[in-house]
Parts: structure tokens; C-alpha cells; sequence
């Protein structure tokens, strides 16, 4: 039986590199959606830009070099955890376009550290989806853990409204 995706919650290490230090982003309790219309998964390789649609695309900073492409939203979510149990704490949304044929693909990498960080300090930021994007994050959330979707506070749901 294949097991299903689970939020992910990586080891506590820092992201520091030899002597240079680079900054500690703790990625302990964070995780990745892929939103393609109307289907969630979770795609932990986006943590890494390596999730299923990324693979073999070769991502251009100008947004025009990517004719016929398709659009497609990475949602990091924050899990944490309450009195009443985990709930989802940090949510936020950014685009990327990749063409598969032509294996090419168009992201703005800083807006995706950004939102990620967003995520990770507990902030809230799902305007851009539209409503099938909406319509299939809320599902996910909720098919994953309806306690956790629950226990989440009402700022997040009243992004689905």
C-alpha cells in the first residue's frame, strides 16, 4: 500500500555553509503544496526546487521566454501547535510558469524565500489564488487533517470564503 504524503518536519540543522554565515532558516515544521488548477498534493521537493514539475526545467528570469507555459502555485504552509493540538499557522501563495515541452520555466526565486519566510513567521498570504486554487488548498488541508484545519485560526479559513 503506498503510503500517503504527510506534511514534512525536517531534522533541526542549520543551513549554514562552512565558516560564511549565511543566515539559520529552520524548516523544521514547514511544508510545500503544488496547486496545478484544480489538483493539491503536497510536493515536499519544492522545498528544494525539485518538485515533480520542476524537474529538467531550466527557470529564465524574464517571464516572456516562456511561451505557452502553464501556471502553477506553490502554497508553504507552517504547521505549529496550541493547546488544542497543530494547526496550520503560516500560509502563503507565489506563481511559477513552466512550458514541459520546451523545459523552460519562469519563477521570481526571491518572492519564493519570501513568502516561505512569510510562512515560517506565521503570516497569511493567499490573495492571489483564485477560486479553483482556493477550492482545491482548502480540500487538501482539510482531507490531510480535518483536526488541524479546525484548530486553525479563523484569519486563514476566512481566506476560503
Amino acid at each position: 500500500m503506498k503510503e500517503k504524503p504527510q506534511f514534512n518536519i525536517l531534522s533541526n540543522k542549520s543551513t549554514t555553509h562552512g565558516d560564511y554565515y549565511t543566515g539559520t532558516l529552520n524548516l523544521s515544521n514547514l511544508s510545500a503544496i503544488l496547486i496545478d488548477g484544480e489538483h493539491a498534493k503536497i510536493d515536499l521537493g519544492l522545498l528544494h526546487a525539485k518538485s515533480s514539475v520542476e524537474r529538467g526545467i531550466k527557470f529564465v528570469s524574464n517571464k516572456e521566454e516562456v511561451q505557452d507555459g502553464k501556471l502553477y502555485w506553490v502554497v508553504w504552509i507552517a504547521i505549529d501547535r496550541n493547546e488544542q493540538g497543530t494547526y496550520y499557522a503560516g500560509a502563503t501563495a507565489c506563481s511559477m510558469i513552466i512550458n514541459k515541452e520546451a523545459r523552460r520555466g519562469w519563477k521570481n526565486l526571491a518572492e519564493h524565500v519570501n513568502r516561505m519566510d512569510d510562512a515560517l513567521k506565521r503570516k497569511i498570504k493567499l490573495k492571489e489564488l483564485g477560486e479553483k486554487e482556493k477550492s482545491a488548498l482548502k480540500q487538501l488541508l482539510i482531507n490531510h487533517n480535518e483536526s488541524m484545519w479546525e484548530n486553525s485560526k479563523e484569519e486563514l479559513k476566512q481566506q476560503f470564503v
